[in-house]
Parts: structure tokens; C-alpha cells; sequence
């Protein structure tokens, strides 16, 4: 399984499902021409290759009391720290994202909070805390005008 390689249809596939990942296998199937068995075992192997990862619902966060997203540039003491500030930054819930980068920062996190001052106790009590972080830049989202998935190209 390890030299399987996508074609087409797995493309088809995984296109409709990344926009919508609870659309029936019978309906996927029926726009992509093929059986909806044949979806399932595609979905199958995809998941075994780990090209999958899984489904999640996307969920209007700010309907929940969440309105502020906040990125936050990451300067650490030294990049040999980095695993260590990763499983603190694990440990705090509002932290939905992270990225290990290149420039100014070490590391890029996205923060989800009830609001600014929540937001400055997450920073104050939890972030800045933590050992091999030097300091931090935050920057408030006023808007997310894109969210979505890539669109794979066919072959």
C-alpha cells in the first residue's frame, strides 16, 4: 500500500469530501461515477496511508461566546526548546493552532478566546510563563474572510 498512488477519481473524492465531509458515500459516488463501495474502500485506503486524518465539524465559534482570535508570534529563548514549548502550549485549550516557522518567530499560534481580556490572562497566566519562551507579539484577527480547504488539482 505503501506505493499507491492517487488517481483521479481518488482526487473527485476527496474534493467533495474536504468541503463537506458528511455528504452520503452515495452521493459522492453518483457525481464522481463510480459505486458508492468504491468510495468506501478509497476512503479506506486513504485512511491507511494516513493521507486521512480524520473529520471535524467547523463550528461558528463566535456563536459560542468565542470572539476573539488572536495570532501570536513566538520568540523562543533557543529553537532547542522547541518541543518542550509545544506540549506546555498543548496543555492550554484556547491554543488551536501551531506552527514551527521560518523569520522573525519561532513559532506562529492561533488563540481563540471570549474576549480581550481573557485573552490577556491566557498570555499573562499560561504563555508567557512558560520556560524557553523569551516573548511574544500578538496580533487581534478583526475579520477571517477565508476558511477553507485546498482544491486539489486532477492529474
Amino acid at each position: 500500500m505503501e506505493n499507491y498512488q492517487l488517481d483521479n477519481t481518488d482526487l473527485a473524492i476527496l474534493n467533495i469530501l474536504m468541503q463537506d465531509a458528511r455528504r452520503p458515500f452515495t452521493e459522492v459516488a453518483e457525481e464522481v461515477f463510480v459505486s458508492p463501495g468504491t468510495v468506501h474502500v478509497r476512503m479506506r485506503k486513504m485512511e491507511k496511508l494516513g493521507l486521512i486524518k480524520n473529520s471535524q465539524l467547523q463550528v461558528d465559534l463566535s456563536k459560542l461566546g468565542l470572539d476573539v482570535t488572536a495570532f501570536l508570534g513566538v520568540y523562543l529563548q533557543k529553537s532547542s526548546l522547541y518541543d518542550e514549548v509545544v506540549a506546555a502550549l498543548k496543555a492550554i485549550p484556547e491554543i488551536v493552532d501551531c506552527h514551527y516557522t521560518t523569520g522573525a518567530y519561532s513559532m506562529f499560534v492561533k488563540i481563540v478566546c471570549r474576549d480581550t481580556n481573557h485573552l490577556k490572562n491566557i498570555l499573562h497566566d499560561f504563555i508567557q510563563p512558560i520556560e524557553g519562551i523569551e516573548r511574544t507579539e500578538t496580533f487581534i484577527s478583526l475579520e477571517e474572510s477565508i476558511n477553507r480547504q485546498v482544491q486539489l488539482n486532477r492529474k
